[in-house]
């Protein structure tokens, strides 16, 4: 017999654990302590009874949508809910209309969360302007995407954007023990589980907790019954995974470790390593996008122009793999890590953008100079926008010697290629147009 049948013959329908465990208040909510905690910004609106439009980005899994609704308990404001994927202007013209009646007749606001936002094209997002500006909503929206790219900016600057982080290991753990503890299926049975499995299982999750609880949740379903005692091990994990669990060493719990070993062992120029780490992973069932989204990273901060073909091999890699999928992307990822770890080195690029980053508080946002302003208007020219810029086409071999950095940082240095691979054809060629204005020694 299924070890529910007897616990749930009355309501069939019941919501699945990850539903069933979502949290009501804030205190049981797992991780995003820097919005949840003492004095953060969610807290002190519970605290205060105050709230204003959020934008909620992160990945699937850490709490966007539960937040929501946490908000919306706490509040004395009508609630409505909607998706991006199904809903239109239609809808929310709709919740516009009933929260603007609603505001009259109660003098209560309206909780407007639309989950996926960034599904929403420009016109369906301009719907809100108007009703979030005058307050007659209050608007929450939740994406997993940048909202800098997929939100209309008129609707960021009346929003506060929040940025919710994966789940960390022991978050995932406490949730998981919470719910074997407090649900009402599961706190009447012991659960076990053979050594590093829970950690196995946490990890695969990759910091989703509805991942963890739905994983936890088919495993209790397959895992064997004795008066009403189960152990989830290896096997069982392994069947609900619907992969193989390879233990990457001794301990089971070495996943980061292994991932680190390959990278380390590309930036090392260790080719044999690295693809002794990578066959590891693969065997383990690691996914093998993660993988290649890692070379595309390392291609660009530890070769960069050193081989500017690097990035190209990394990227039509990714592409590959995501086209074909295992075990044949198997091929294409060792084609792009023996590659790269046989590739020059040079983090000069990823060094040059983070020291720029590094001085913009010190400099700030210093007016860029006029001659390279765009001037498509009289009023701009007037203003001496774009006058006495030098057209580098116009000069032999297109370039000419002019100040392109504001004042302040005009003989400021970011970028130093090394001297070899490609960047010492590089490094040449910025000494002969620069010379001693830019000495990059």
């Amino acid at each position: 017999m299924d070890l529910f049948d007897k616990e749930i013959p009355e309501n069939p329908e019941l919501a699945p654990l990850a539903e069933r465990m979502r949290p009501k208040i804030l205190d049981q909510l797992a991780g995003q302590q820097h919005l949840t905690g003492p004095g953060r910004i969610l807290r002190t609106m519970v605290e205060r009874g105050r709230f204003f439009s959020l934008i909620f980005w992160g990945p699937p899994g850490v709490g966007k949508t539960t937040l929501a609704r946490i908000l919306a308990n706490e509040s004395d404001a009508f609630f409505h809910a909607i998706s991006a994927v199904t809903a239109g202007v239609k809808d929310i013209r709709l919740i516009i209309e009933q929260a603007s009646k609603q505001r009259l007749r109660t003098a209560k606001s309206t909780i407007l969360f639309i989950d996926e936002i960034h599904r929403f094209n420009k016109a369906q997002q301009d719907a809100l302007l108007h009703s979030v500006e005058d307050g007659t909503i209050t608007f929450i929206g939740a994406t997993t995407e940048n909202p800098s790219f997929e939100v209309i900016a008129p609707l960021l600057s009346r929003c506060r954007v929040l940025t919710l982080n994966p789940l960390q290991e022991n978050d995932l753990i406490q949730l998981m023990e919470r719910a074997l503890s407090e649900d009402i299926l599961l706190k009447s049975i012991q659960v076990g589980f053979d050594k590093n499995i829970q950690s196995i299982l946490v990890k695969m999750a990759g910091g989703d907790a509805r991942m963890v609880l739905t994983t936890l949740e088919i495993c209790i379903q397959l895992a064997p019954v004795k008066k009403n005692r189960l152990k989830i091990t290896k096997a069982v994990l392994q069947e609900a995974l619907q992969k193989k669990i390879f233990r990457y060493d001794k301990a089971g719990d070495q996943h980061y470790d292994t991932i680190s070993a390959f990278i380390k062992s590309v930036r090392g120029s260790d080719p044999d390593a690295a693809v002794h780490y990578l066959a590891r992973m693969l065997n383990a069932g690691e996914d093998p996008l993660f993988i290649a989204r890692r070379l595309i990273i390392l291609a660009s901060e530890d070769i960069g122009n050193a081989d500017p073909q690097g990035l190209v091999m990394a990227n039509a890699a990714f592409q590959a793999v995501h086209a074909i999928g295992m075990p044949e992307a198997r091929i294409i990822l060792s084609q792009a890590a023996t590659y790269l770890a046989s590739a020059p080195k040079s983090n000069a690029a990823y060094l040059a953008i983070d020291q720029a980053m590094a001085d913009l508080p010190e400099f700030g946002q210093e007016p860029v100079p006029l001659h390279l302003r765009n001037a498509p208007t009289g009023l701009m020219k007037d203003m001496d926008y774009g006058k006495d810029y030098k057209y580098a086409h116009d000069y032999p071999g297109g370039f000419v010697d002019q100040t392109y950095l504001p004042d302040k940082l005009k003989d400021m240095i970011y970028y130093r290629p090394k001297n070899f691979g490609a960047e010492k054809i590089i490094r040449e060629r910025l000494a002969y147009w620069w010379g001693k204005r830019k000495n990059r020694k």
